[in-house]
């Protein structure tokens, strides 16, 4: 007590909350029940309701949010804007969708329950908010957050958190003093919130980068750290304050960032605040448990919770289904969704609020939310047991695993097989890895050896021999994710030569942008030999047509250039067309001149561009 006197600080709490995590998650997760039941175990075992050492959990949970906005930071610079926009139609359609019809059944569920309809609305739309921190956690965990399924969970999500803003101005609408909130006041928050997200996305747009350049050449890598967490929680807290959900904020400053150079020195700034305060999410969460509450209401709170999930779980799979999902991915989904979320516990202070909940049953719907959040990682575990999912047949193949070797080649398709032979053919220890099975087991028997591994997970990377290799091929078929893994290569083992199979020409202009050593688009040179083929047996001389064939080189080299310098549609004049007459032409005349960055680039641009009058 003499400590705690002199310092004016008590340390038992801080100290009880990591033994406790850096106890129970372990424990929890060797005994296969996941890190998220450990947390919430601890938070109850430390919480008033066991030892005691928290008899305040509303203060720690107050401050664990942060981890969710931390969270949805790191998600969002996984997301770029393009990436985003595609996924636009679930996010509106299948995202309202879910929410409007579940929020429907829900509401209709709880007055059969016996609550009145004002209450069973904040009821229902309160559990239709799924916790974005356990879905989140859960998909990372599987690495899914980035496959087909994974990615309508995240948009239904999205929704989600927009709906929050929507939703908390339907209980000051419906509140019994409503009439006191004029259209004019209303339409005045609504102005606040649009125009924080437009200054948002326009200091994300023009400061941002500038920001970080300023202190990247300042070369104090704590001043970057606490940049991050600026950008971080200052988006949170402008969002906050203007009436919008402070993760919202977080994912769209992540958004935002996700094309920034300093994309992964973010990430790796953030990424052990993020996991420190998520933990302490879920373990505030398991205190604020109010076991009291539970004994004294437990006959309605054990019925609410088995209906709320049921009719939620029934709802999101009909959707699914509906959508033409598999029975497997509409029941993962469904799982994973029928619980409540940490922003019921935000709806529900609003309605307590304006008078529409009275003390009593906020906290018996907030203690329904929470045990629903704690049943969700026994759910899934009940689910994996009953019906595993269905993990391929792995015999004869081995997993990349202390592997180290001079090449690692990532993805074994028709490109690479064509590679790996001069390599091979000059003795170099070649390690390859693909995700395919039944590709593995058919290149066996040509003689090769191939491990299974997915290129896009860091551990696997470590695992296959990054970290010793002295050159990486990236011969996958898939564009995103030969980015993604060129991405992570040139962040985390910047050493290694880093040689890139190009889609197209946009995918090849971006991975020169990433700094690739060596890319090539896949089709360019046996395109230029079926061209320089075709040519001669039109009987153009063998000569004649290997220069010609030179010159579309130089041409498309030129192009490209030029292509990496001011965009796709600098270097169209250097094409050849089918079309006679005037070439089209720019509407507006480019402010700048084109520059070339070799001199191959010079000799076309003089020739392509009309000389100007002195």
């Amino acid at each position: 007590m003499a400590g705690e006197a002199a310092h004016g600080f008590d340390l038992l709490p801080v100290v009880g909350i990591l033994a406790a995590g850096v106890v129970a998650v372990p424990i929890f997760k060797r005994i296969g029940l996941g890190s998220v039941l450990g947390y919430l175990a601890a938070g109850l075992a430390i919480g008033p309701f066991g030892l005691a050492v928290i008899t305040h959990p509303d203060t720690i949970l107050h401050t664990a949010e942060l981890g969710v906005v931390m969270f949805l930071f790191i998600i969002g610079l996984e997301m770029q804007p393009q990436r985003l926009w595609s996924l636009r139609k679930q996010i509106f359609g299948l995202g309202v969708l879910q929410v409007a019809t579940c929020a429907a059944l829900m509401t209709g569920a709880g007055i059969l329950m016996g609550l009145s309809p004002t209450i069973a609305l904040i009821a229902g739309l309160g559990f239709v908010l799924t916790s974005t921190a356990i879905v989140f956690q859960v998909l990372e965990e599987r690495g899914e957050i980035s496959t087909a399924a994974g990615q309508k969970m995240v948009s239904v999500l999205l929704l989600e958190d927009l709906a929050i803003v929507p939703l908390l101005a339907l209980v000051a609408f419906i509140a019994p003093q409503a009439e006191t909130v004029t259209m004019s006041q209303r339409l005045i928050d609504i102005a606040i919130a649009v125009g924080a997200l437009v200054g948002l996305v326009l200091v994300g747009r023009f400061l941002l980068n500038p920001l970080f350049r300023i202190l990247a050449n300042a070369h104090a890598r704590e001043v970057m750290t606490a940049a991050a967490l600026l950008v971080v929680l200052g988006a949170a807290l402008a969002m906050n304050m203007s009436g919008l959900s402070m993760a919202m904020g977080a994912f769209l400053a992540g958004v935002l960032l996700s094309e920034s150079t300093f994309r992964h020195q973010l990430e790796a700034d953030i990424e052990p605040f993020r996991g420190i305060l998520l933990g302490l999410f879920f373990i505030a969460v398991g205190m604020s448990l109010d076991l009291g509450v539970i004994a004294q209401n437990y006959p309605f709170i054990i019925v609410a919770v088995i209906v709320y999930m049921a009719v939620k779980f029934a709802g999101i799979y009909a959707i699914a289904r509906l959508l033409r999902s598999s029975h497997g991915e509409a029941l993962e989904r469904s799982v994973l969704m029928a619980q409540g979320g940490e922003f019921a516990f935000v709806l529900f202070s609003a309605a307590l609020g304006v008078g529409i909940l009275d003390a009593e049953m906020n906290a018996i719907l907030t203690s329904t939310v929470i045990v629903s959040m704690v049943l969700t990682p026994i759910a899934i575990i009940a689910m994996n047991r009953m019906m595993p999912r269905q993990a391929p047949n792995l015999d004869g193949v081995e997993i990349a695993d202390g592997l180290a070797g001079t090449v690692l080649i990532i993805g074994f398709g028709r490109f690479s097989q064509i590679v790996s032979q001069p390599l091979l053919a000059k003795g170099v220890d070649v390690t390859i890895i693909d995700n395919d099975v039944e590709m593995i087991q058919a290149a066996a028997n040509f003689g090769f050896k191939i491990y299974y591994g997915d290129g896009t997970r860091p551990e696997i990377l470590h695992a296959a021999g990054a970290s010793t290799a002295t050159a990486i091929l990236v011969c996958i078929d898939r564009p995103a994710d030969a980015t993604r893994i060129a991405e992570r290569v040139k962040s985390e083992y910047p050493l290694a030569q880093l040689y890139v199979r190009a889609f197209d020409r946009e995918h090849a202009v971006e991975l020169v942008h990433l700094g690739v050593d060596y890319q090539i688009r896949e089709m360019l040179e046996s395109a230029f030999v079926f061209g320089y083929e075709t040519l001669v047996g039109l009987g153009v001389d063998e000569e004649e047509a290997a220069d010609i064939l030179q010159q579309v080189r130089e041409r498309d080299k030129a192009r490209f250039e030029l292509d990496i310098a001011g965009g796709l549609s600098e270097g169209a004049t250097l094409m050849f067309g089918n079309v006679t007459g005037p070439r089209p032409t720019p509407s507006f005349k480019p402010r700048q001149k084109s520059t070339a960055l070799n001199p191959e680039a010079a000799e076309i641009l003089q020739k392509a561009q009309p000389v100007e009058d002195a």
